[in-house]
Parts: structure tokens; sequence; C-alpha cells
């Protein structure tokens, strides 16, 4: 005979189950090891009676044997126990894996945003923090990131990446005590409508022949979205550009934009063109003239340079 294990996902709502899951529960009997599952009310509304027991592996295995069993639920070790003992019996039964319910992409999201929820409220030290005190994590751990991914480091990037996570989710948990406050839907809502609203190309039917067409059209969105926020008035090329950035970034960012309007690379007139500072930013202008980031440059340099000392030292 069989013993049929249906898994579902705590990410999904429950009730929701795929169709073979409803097929095979109905079947029954069915048994579970969990007495609070939280699809257990939803079997009962169908009229599926769920046995809670303390599971015996080796027990279930053989009477499933002589009957079809189906079991709700089960983790890893269980699978484990329950494979070892099918393996111990001369005649095992037939053992099928029904997934009741999947997780999407992106449904472990849902399980920081709950740890997040807890630690908030649990944690002393996540209680008291505020955007302000928050505010040199997230530049600390934007820097971890950039620095695997100089290094070529990949399995180092995916905890980066989550350490860089952790902060969005943090600031945004913070931000919904607020009473004019919003939460990690709405910070997810409002950057899927501006990726929808800025890619007309991709969900708008705007034909492009390639990525310059497309980026000009990206600036062309943006400045259209300046002028809406600031009631009609398109502003200056240079708004928006963060002026905390580290300089050669600054730099390089802010000849893009004036690139990109028309503008001249050089420095204009009544900005001191001698000193160090102006000997810098021409080094940017030919860096952005020859397509080069001055910034990855001179970190490539600095990195080189590091080890060198580190060797000699």
């Amino acid at each position: 005979m069989s013993l049929i294990i249906v898994t579902t996902s705590p990410r999904v709502a429950p009730g929701l189950l795929s169709h073979r899951a409803w097929q095979v529960l109905g079947q029954g009997p069915v048994r579970t090891g969990a007495a609070d599952h939280p699809h257990l009310p939803y079997l009962a509304e169908a009229g599926i009676d769920v046995e809670v027991v303390t599971c015996d592996p080796a027990a279930l295995v053989r009477e499933a044997a002589a009957a079809t069993v189906v079991w709700l639920e089960a983790d890893e070790a269980l699978m484990r126990s329950i494979g070892h003992a099918a393996v111990a019996l001369e005649y095992p039964p037939v053992i099928e894996v029904v997934p009741g319910s999947y997780d999407l992409p992106g449904a472990r999201l849902l399980d920081l945003v709950s740890v997040m929820d807890r630690l908030r409220v649990e944690c002393p030290w996540d209680a008291r923090q505020t955007h302000e005190s928050l505010a040199p994590y997230l530049i600390e751990e934007a820097y971890e990131v950039l620095e695997t991914i100089e290094e070529g480091d990949h399995e180092a990037l995916r905890e980066e990446l989550g350490d860089l996570l952790l902060q969005v989710a943090f600031h945004a948990r913070v931000a919904r005590e607020r009473p004019d406050g919003f939460d990690v839907d709405d910070v997810a809502d409002g950057i899927v409508a501006k990726l929808i609203r800025r890619h007309p190309h991709v969900f708008a039917g705007t034909r492009v022949e390639g990525a310059g067409e497309v980026s000009a059209n990206w600036e062309t969105i943006k400045a259209a979205e300046r002028a809406a926020k600031s009631g009609g008035d398109p502003g200056s090329a240079v708004d928006g550009v963060p002026m905390g950035q580290p300089a050669l970034s600054l730099v390089a960012q802010l000849l893009r934009r004036a690139e990109r309007a028309g503008a001249p690379a050089g420095l204009p007139e009544g900005v001191p063109a001698d000193g160090l500072g102006a000997k810098l930013f021409e080094l940017v202008r030919q860096g952005h003239a020859a397509g080069l980031d001055p910034e990855a440059e001179l970190r490539a340099v600095a990195r080189a340079y590091r080890r060198a000392i580190g060797d000699a030292s």
C-alpha cells in the first residue's frame, strides 16, 4: 500500500491547497503530529477528520505497508526517519510526497517581515533604534556589498545582500510606527510602480531600438516626475544628486547629469580652477570621457596598495 505525505508552506494562506492535496486528504485516514496546524480548521470545515497523534515513524511505515495512510506535514528529520524505517522493511509501502502549497519567489521575505516585527517588540536594542541611529549601518552594509562585488566573492555577496536587505526591512518597520508612517508593503509598492512607469517598453508597448534609447526614455520620465512633484517646474538636471556620497562618485554623477542635459563638462566661470580640488575634478572628467568609473578605479588601486603594504609589513 502507500504512505502519502502532504506538505504545505507556512507562507501561503491556510486553506489554500492544491487539487491533488484535497484529493488525497479525502482518501484518509489523515494524521498529523501538529495539533496547531493552521489547516486543521479548514479541513474540518470540508468534512475531513484529522487525528493528531505522536508520530512513530516505524509504526507509521508498518501501517502504511498494509493500508493507505495520509500524513499531514513532515519536516526533513521526519522524512529521513520515515525513509530509514521503510528501508528496514522487506515489503515497504510506496511513499508519495504531495505538495499542498508552494512558496512563490520572494516568499521568504514574509519571514523577514515577521522576524523584524518580533525583534522590534521583544529585543531591547532593536526596540530603541531610529532612522538616525540606523543610518551608519545602512552605509556600512552598502559598502560591504560593494567590497564583495569588487573581490568577486559571490558566496559572501549573498550574505552581505541579506544584511543590506535587513536595513530596508528595519527602516520600514520603524516608519510603520509613525502616525504618518508607511510599511514595507508601501516601500515595495512604490518601487514596483516606479519600475513599471519607467519601463514603458516592457509594460506599455513602447518600442525602443536599444539600451541607449531606454536610458534616454528613463531620463525623460524622471524629468516629468520631478516636474509633477514641483508643480510643473522641471528643476535642474542635477536635482536629486545626493551630496553625501563620496566625492569621486559625486563628481562623476554630476558630470553624467550635465552630459545628459547638454551642459558643459568643464568647470564654469566663478568656480576656482586651481588647487587640488580642481585637479581631482579634471581627473574625474577625463575618466568620465574615457568611460571609466573613477571611484572604482581608485578603489582598485587602493586595494592593490593595501595588499602591497600588508605583504611588506
